[in-house]
């Protein structure tokens, strides 16, 4: 009997090299750390941290009476979109310099910003900017009381 024929007859089939047991399927974790790993980088970056005010600040508050004298005044109103309007005749940013100028006849008149709580700061300080233009320098901001 030759060797070949004793291998067929011992093991019931053609082999050509040594049997080996079946690979058992074992989960790779090194691919699996280095993924998490970069989500974790990723989210420490993107990650927006909350900062504390330095400053403990605590605005005043008023209970002032309305005042009794009659002054000329002037109403420039500030939208939430940012457009002005001069005693309730809209009016573009260029222009609001010029008509402040023409309504101030004389320096006796007080202005007062009526600006939406969510106006924008820049649209506030532009009228601002167009009230030192005009010479006027007696400014309110209008404000609502809170309902108790």
């Amino acid at each position: 009997m030759s060797w070949l024929e004793s291998k067929l007859q011992h093991r019931g089939q053609f082999s050509l090299g040594v049997r080996t047991a079946p690979v058992e399927p074992e989960i790779n974790l090194i691919p699996f750390i280095d993924v998490l790993l970069v989500v974790l980088i990723f989210l420490m970056i993107s990650t927006t941290f909350t900062r504390y005010q330095e400053l403990a600040i605590t605005l005043p508050t008023a209970n002032g009476a309305a005042s009794q004298s009659e002054v000329k005044q002037i109403h420039i109103a500030v939208s939430r979109d940012g457009r002005f309007a001069i005693n309730g005749k809209v009016t573009d940013r260029s222009q609001l310099s010029n008509s402040l100028h023409v309504l101030n006849e004389d320096n006796a008149v007080q202005v007062n910003i009526d600006a939406d709580a969510k106006a924008p700061h820049q649209a506030v300080m532009s009228a601002l900017e167009a009230a030192r233009d005009a010479n006027l320098a007696n400014i309110v901001f209008s404000s609502q009381t809170t309902k108790k």
